[in-house]
């Protein structure tokens, strides 16, 4: 009897695995570009924290309100239609930055990211149960790490567009103090800084529409239960009974918001020891390396250790990371905070395997849009975390908590994240994982 597993991806599907791979750069680049947007925004307007995180709130609160009408959509048409939709809202949301920079009104900005995510909610409602579709379950959760491995590939893209043509580019990034100005002045530099940030998202606009003609005329196998589908009732109950998927959701939120508080605030906690917004994306840049690391050595680990087993590990670590961060002041603690990124790599694809694990096909459209709405914790905690960080003033440095600076202490929400993903790792491992462990060494 053999025990080899099956292979990852076959060659039969391996043209539609890249052209629904390339997908995952698509929304990497979306989200690195963002973050540094907070920055720029608090800068340019001359907003607080709290006020900036908007930029966050509008982006993956586009998430939340699309992923489950992205599904329901999915479960009529096919993940094709899904993808050229999802495209076609990217690229409007992008393109959107034109108006908005002329307006110079931050909430245009706001709407415009936050139709971007209704494009990136449908492209990922569909990308991810299709990539695990493509082939044995056995290996499904390794395929999606495998195509969520190019996901970092876009991040990266992504800050390196923030870093060189937009933070490098800002006149305002220059100025410590906005009041010396007269009127005409800051009009000036907010006009100019504005049309800084519209360039990059208007060009991606245009190079969304290139890559729309490229899916629309390439042929895309669409995988289709046997049998009636079965009521969208019938559905919700049946993922609403399976507990592994429920705190599936709850431990992707939670990741979610841990991943966008360790990347947004990278700039406020540098910020906060005396280094420029360009230098931090220097730390930005080597914490999206070392991502990439992360998520292949993850992956190639999957190959010997569990799911749960590994999310645990990895969860562990990055919770010790992140008290580094917390109570190890100045640039160590600004070391700590890079390294997390190497132990998050694994959370994303590994929970979303685990928790659809169990799901048939059409479970899986619908508990997609779940996973993606989780996406929300990426909305709501870094406007927790801003909110913390203005308790001094507008200011990262302006008070103490527990013997360190607000922005420090901050990070006790991703601390908190981390500590209920590594029980989820643990109790999926115990419930659902020791017993095929044992079997497998007794083979």
């Amino acid at each position: 009897m053999s025990n080899s597993k099956p292979v990852v991806v076959s060659k039969k599907i391996l043209i539609p695995f890249i052209l629904v791979t390339s997908l995952f750069a698509l929304w990497g680049f979306a989200n690195a570009v963002t973050d540094p947007m907070v920055q720029a925004f608090k800068k340019v307007l001359e907003l607080s924290n709290s006020q900036a995180a908007w930029v966050q709130m509008a982006f993956y609160g586009g998430y939340f309100c699309m992923a489950l009408p992205a599904a329901m959509f999915m479960r009529k048409y096919s993940y094709k239609v899904g993808i050229l939709i999802g495209l076609a809202l990217y690229a409007t949301g992008a393109l959107l930055f034109y108006p908005a920079a002329q307006s110079e009104n931050f909430m245009f900005f706001c709407a415009g990211l936050y139709i971007l995510t209704f494009g990136l909610a449908f492209l990922e409602t569909a990308a991810n149960p299709y990539i695990l579709a493509m082939g044995a379950k056995e290996t499904a959760t390794q395929r999606l790490n495998l195509a969520q491995a190019f996901n970092p590939v876009g991040l990266i893209a992504g800050l390196i567009v923030a870093q060189q043509f937009v933070l490098k580019n800002l006149q305002s990034d220059d100025i410590t103090d906005f009041s010396v100005l007269d009127e005409a002045s800051k009009i000036a530099i907010k006009t100019s800084d504005l049309m800084v940030i519209r360039n990059p998202y208007v060009i991606l606009g245009l190079v969304l529409i290139g890559i729309f003609v490229l899916f629309l005329v390439s042929k895309m196998p669409q995988s289709k239960e046997e049998g009636d589908m079965p009521s969208i009732g019938d559905t919700f109950a049946a993922l609403g009974k399976n507990v592994k998927y429920v705190l599936g959701v709850l431990a992707q939120i939670l990741y979610v918001g841990a991943q966008i508080m360790c990347w947004t605030y990278i700039y406020q906690y540098a910020e906060g020891i005396g280094v420029d917004s360009v230098t931090a994306g220097s730390y930005q840049l080597a914490a999206f390396g070392l991502f990439i690391v992360g998520r292949a050595v993850g992956t190639y680990m999957l190959r010997f250790i569990s799911s749960g087993k590994l999310l645990m590990y990895f969860a562990i670590l990055s919770l010790l990371f992140t008290a580094g961060t917390i109570f190890i002041q100045g640039i160590v603690g600004l070391y700590c905070l890079v390294v997390i990124s190497f132990f998050m790599s694994l959370m994303f694809p590994t929970i979303y395997g685990i928790a659809l694990g169990d799901l048939t096909e059409e479970q899986s459209k619908v508990g997609s849009a779940g996973l993606i709405m989780a996406i929300v914790g990426g909305a709501t905690m870094p406007f927790l975390q801003g909110t913390i960080i203005d308790i001094g003033g507008n200011g990262v440095a302006d008070t103490k908590i527990m013997g360190v600076s607000e922005v420090n202490f901050s990070f006790i929400l991703p601390l908190i994240c981390f500590v209920y993903i590594a029980w989820y790792g643990l109790r999926v491992y115990k419930r659902h994982e020791a017993t095929d462990d044992a079997l497998h060494v007794t083979e």
